[in-house]
């Protein structure tokens, strides 16, 4: 009997609104983290990607290596996969020259391109088939693009559309808001608006973390980006200390 209660759980956690609360804080944190090494530290945007490569790719090896699921593991592993996503985006957009509109089309066909083989190979993307090492691999790497997509059409949002760091938040909170609207109204495949809403997260928090780390004459707060950082930090890792967790169950 436990045995097939094991079985039955995957090694991500069960979807709640603490689970956005803390995915969107992360999110915002990625990007002033990222932020803080690439820029404050005057690194590059190059060897940023590298140091939080190497975190990401560590900290994948201990989630796929841990047994059942673990909150400090998975969120750390977001974290990293977070921080990798804001240089990795930042360094093709500006040190590559492509641009905001052409980082958003490329990482959105990357995206989808994992996407489609993960599915092709397993048959499901759903989150709650994320029980195996293969499955965690393509879980990984999807959530590695989305998360490098998401600061780049942040950035293309807040600068190459116009809108502003405040007026980009708004957009995609309004997005998410109809994201969850569709979740409980309609229909559409839970699966499908689960990874609408993944994605759509890590724009709004690319903006706000821009809105409170950037100089006050491109719109932003101009808070330190290191206070930042450790102030979301200390929020995930509250939220996470005080919030109970549980693994996905399959066919939640």
């Amino acid at each position: 009997m436990q045995s097939s209660i094991e079985k039955s759980l995957s090694k991500v956690p069960q979807v709640t609104l603490m689970f956005w609360v803390i995915k969107i804080a992360a999110t915002t944190l990625g990007e002033t983290g990222g932020d803080a090494v690439s820029m404050s530290m005057n690194v590059g945007y190059l060897v940023g990607t590298a140091i939080f490569a190497v975190l990401f790719v560590a900290t994948v090896y201990a989630q796929i290596r841990a047994k059942a699921f673990h909150p400090a593991i998975y969120w750390t592993t977001i974290i990293a996969s977070t921080t990798v996503g804001t240089t990795m985006a930042d360094f093709a957009d500006r040190s590559l020259g492509i641009g905001y509109t052409g980082g958003s089309m490329l990482l959105a066909a990357l995206l989808v391109g994992s996407l489609w083989l993960w599915n092709r190979t397993l048959g499901t993307v759903a989150i709650d088939s994320v029980s195996t090492p293969q499955s965690e691999i393509f879980y990984w790497v999807t959530i590695m693009f989305s998360q490098t997509l998401g600061t780049a059409l942040g950035d293309w949002t807040a600068d190459t559309a116009g809108l502003g760091y405040l007026g980009a938040a708004v957009i995609f909170g309004s997005l998410l808001a109809l994201v969850a609207a569709a979740y409980f109204w309609t229909k559409i495949s839970h699966t499908i608006l689960f990874w609408a809403a993944f994605v759509l997260t890590r724009p709004l928090g690319a903006v706000v973390g821009d809105f409170l780390d950037k100089p006050v004459a491109k719109g932003g707060l101009d808070l330190s980006r290191y206070t930042a950082s450790a102030a979301l930090f200390v929020f995930i890792a509250a939220c996470i200390l005080l919030v109970p967790q549980r693994a996905a169950v399959k066919a939640h």
